[in-house]
């Protein structure tokens, strides 16, 4: 999901003894009423539909991975509005402790955004205010990012938005597709073309390889590996997220596919102790065919570069994406939830997600937008944006032990399953699935 180090969300571990502190901080409720005037809950009866714009200072934090986009989202609003955003910026390792403490004792800002995979520990901390009558009540609330709407409810009520939307997709390189015989307007649509183009690349030889994955990531492996398996129609978790499924005939289809990229040197170089740290830097140097990316790599990318995106496709067909990146919402002791509303509203807007989201190249957090008078300069970015209302975002509290650390049960399948034999891949979904139970 978007940061320097690989996908904003899964790559980064929950910080250790974030656990305890939501615990204690299951305290807070939405009880907090403050000089701002309005309840600390979602519904002010006699606020106006767009919240309160009266000059209140709100406060609001948000992790590094995601400065550029928050900055340019608070500067715009500042810029034209009576309310004033101090916004903090936190060390991404940071985050998550700092975020628990805060929680413990009260001092949680107006705002503050999370990676989207670990807000359920937040709104089943009671950290976040019920939005659920205000995000309704936006006229184009069904065309919200739904997989960001959807992780962020609880018990039927909704307490974030999007914030910042990451995808994974696939990059091809069209040069290399141009010199290997193959269409550079036909990217892969099944894992076989994929595995068959990836593999005519290769045979261009020279230093060039047909793909890469991050084998030492478990983060890596969720945002690019489930996709194939949703797309062939198939799931990784139960709805609870208390249970997996990840040695289904599907996922096996896909994990056999990259162990034999693996066994025939299709892969760069790397690929097996790749943590997540150089794993978004090996495609833009031109020599590797095609590969799945955060979307929000395609800005960082040479400009002398000839790739195209594509969705992630499955065994058979199909395309899907892993919809990351962090939500955001108003703190459940927030005495200003109007006024932080005004804000949030706004930034969901025509005019926040089409001259600042869409501006800087960044996916929309509204399907209805799409094409915009910016993506429609690069057809790569409607492709992107348009990708939205596929995507999924996983749901499970114990995300982090469970998907992210590198000492986690998904990392031993991700490892068994390529680079051995995959023959201990059903046991290794059942320790995924105890460590999404402890």
């Amino acid at each position: 999901m978007g940061s320097t180090t690989g996908p904003r969300g899964p790559v980064r571990r929950l910080a250790a003894g974030v656990v305890a502190l939501l615990a204690t901080a299951s305290l807070v409720t939405a009880c907090g009423s403050g000089d701002g005037g309005s309840d600390g809950g979602g519904g002010s009866g006699t606020a106006d539909a767009k919240g309160v714009d009266d000059g209140t200072t709100l406060t609001m934090w948000t992790r590094a991975a995601t400065r550029p986009q928050s900055e340019a989202l608070v500067e715009a609003y500042n810029a034209g509005h009576k309310n004033k955003i101090r916004l903090t910026v936190v060390p991404t390792d940071d985050y998550q402790a700092k975020v628990g403490a805060a929680a413990g004792s009260r001092d949680l800002p107006d705002l503050f955004a999370s990676d989207v995979v670990f807000v359920p520990n937040y709104t089943t901390s009671g950290l976040f205010a019920d939005l659920t009558e205000r995000i309704d009540a936006l006229p184009f609330a069904r065309n919200l990012a739904q997989s960001h709407i959807k992780a962020g409810t609880y018990e039927g009520k909704k307490y974030v938005v999007p914030h910042t939307l990451d995808l994974s997709v696939l990059f091809y390189n069209k040069d290399l597709y141009r010199k290997a015989g193959l269409d550079p307007a036909k990217p892969p649509t099944t894992l076989g073309e994929w595995d068959r183009q990836a593999r005519a690349v290769d045979a261009l030889g020279g230093g060039v390889d047909g793909t890469f994955f991050g084998g030492n990531c478990g983060g890596c492996g969720v945002f690019t590996w489930w996709p194939s398996i949703w797309a062939g129609g198939a799931e990784v978790l139960n709805d609870e997220g208390t249970e997996a499924d990840l040695d289904s005939a599907t996922a096996k289809k896909v994990y056999d596919t990259y162990r034999g990229w693996v066994k025939d040197g299709i892969v760069a170089p790397g690929a097996r102790d790749e943590t997540g740290t150089t794993w978004t830097g090996v495609f833009p140097k031109g020599k590797v065919g095609v590969m799945p990316m955060p979307s929000t790599t395609l800005g960082l990318m040479p400009k002398g570069l000839d790739l195209g995106v594509a969705p992630i496709p499955g065994p058979d067909g199909g395309g899907s994406t892993f919809v990351g990146g962090d939500a955001i919402g108003i703190s459940a002791t927030s005495g200003s939830a109007d006024q932080a509303w005004n804000f949030l509203a706004w930034s969901l807007g025509d005019e926040a997600q089409v001259d600042v989201v869409a501006a800087h190249k960044d996916v929309v957090a509204r399907t209805d937008l799409a094409a915009n008078k910016y993506s429609a300069a690069d057809p790569r970015l409607v492709t992107v944006n348009q990708l939205v209302a596929r995507g999924r975002t996983p749901y499970a509290l114990k995300f982090g032990q469970t998907f992210n650390d590198p000492n986690g049960p998904w990392l031993s399948l991700m490892r068994d399953a390529v680079f051995g034999d995959g023959s201990a891949v059903d046991k290794d979904n059942k320790a995924v699935t105890a460590s999404l139970g402890d």
